[in-house]
């Protein structure tokens, strides 16, 4: 398979997130949700809240933007931290996010659920982080780590990682110094050549520029081995337990695997108008970062990340002392193919979405 309005921002969700209560309802019985039918057709009067900023930019680069079927609030932001809040304040229905989020909101009471899943196909995936080295740390394998400081942002994919790596190197949390701090913009290479700490995972264009501007000070980068490339669409429960919502969203999941199809079909289109446009990054940087993304993988059957996403689930409780749950509770398996399929049906189509 190929590679694959920012009206709300940061502003206006603050005050909304400052006075949101964090108590939630009570949990919504698996069986109950699953058993739920959802309506054929959308109503157009709908409103979904969606922070997807990267895919938002690959709907309106592709034109398939023009396709949603209901009314949209985009919001700029995405990411475990930010949508958590955002949930529990009813200010976003639809959010971006990797593995860990959804866990960390379960044992934090927010309930949640994931509605799509899509991987970095192998042999072509690229990790998404990789561990960088501060100058003069003296870590060239995964066993080098015993006693060193690692930047660690909990509830965050790079905190599942590096227990994650742990695990893998033999260690645990005790045998290292784990530094919290955010894992936002350059906090990590700034941290690590400032000496703050020896060990940070770091991805995108990071990777590539902290060799560059820190390599000739004895700044490296190590490989962790493992896979790190779960990608998410991810929801409050009160946006698929409505039924109406629940269709917009299974619409949303729609076009999410036609824009990633997209992407992967006009990667020069997807350099220019992300890449450099919106995220203002040179030319070559968006080149290297669709060289690292490699294929997408969106499976219709999700047995294996329910399996990968169970593993991830006890080695957090064992490591952070929370108690282990069953990872089925996390997936909402009525739009378990509903991905796949429209992703297959662009590719026989191919359509993929044309450059307006």
């Amino acid at each position: 398979m190929p590679r694959y309005r920012r009206l709300l921002g940061a502003a206006f969700l603050l005050p909304l997130l400052l006075t949101a209560c964090a108590d939630q309802d009570s949990p919504t019985d698996n069986a109950e949700l699953a058993a739920a039918e959802i309506p054929e057709a959308v109503d157009p009067d709908t409103t979904l809240t969606i922070g997807t900023p990267e895919i938002q930019v690959a709907l309106e680069l592709s034109g398939l933007i023009d396709e949603i079927p209901f009314r949209v609030e985009w919001a700029n932001l995405s990411g475990g931290p930010q949508c958590s809040e955002a949930f529990r304040a009813d200010a976003l229905d639809i959010c971006s996010a990797a593995e860990i989020p959804s866990i960390h909101a379960h044992w934090t009471g927010l309930e949640t659920r994931l509605v799509a899943a899509a991987f970095r196909q192998e042999p072509t995936a690229h990790p998404i982080y990789q561990l960088g080295i501060a100058p003069g740390a003296d870590v060239a394998t995964l066993e080098d780590l015993r006693g060193k400081r690692i930047a660690f942002s909990p509830g965050q994919a790079q905190g599942a990682l590096i227990l994650r790596v742990l695990d893998a190197a033999g260690l645990t949390r005790d045998d290292v110094e784990l530094v919290e701090l955010p894992s936002t913009g350059d906090v990590y290479p700034t941290a690590l050549v400032s000496g703050q700490v020896d060990v940070a995972p770091i991805g995108g264009v990071h990777i590539r520029r902290y060799v560059e501007q820190y390599g000739a000070e004895g700044g490296t980068i190590i490989e962790h081995g493992l896979r790190d490339d779960p990608s998410h669409l991810w929801v409050p429960v009160s946006a698929v337990s409505d039924p109406q919502k629940a269709a917009a969203v299974r619409e949303f999941v729609e076009l999410w695997a036609r824009a990633l199809v997209w992407v992967e079909e006009h990667p020069e289109e997807w350099i220019a108008g992300y890449y450099v446009e919106d995220q203002g990054l040179t030319e070559e940087d968006g080149a290297y970062l669709v060289e690292q993304s490699g294929i997408p993988d969106i499976p219709a059957d999700w047995s294996g990340a329910i399996e990968r996403q169970q593993q991830t689930i006890d080695l957090l409780a064992a490591e952070l002392g929370n108690e282990s749950f069953d990872a089925e509770t996390l997936f909402d398996r009525r739009f378990e193919s509903v991905a796949a399929d429209a992703a297959q049906a662009a590719l026989a189509d191919g359509e993929g979405g044309d450059t307006p």
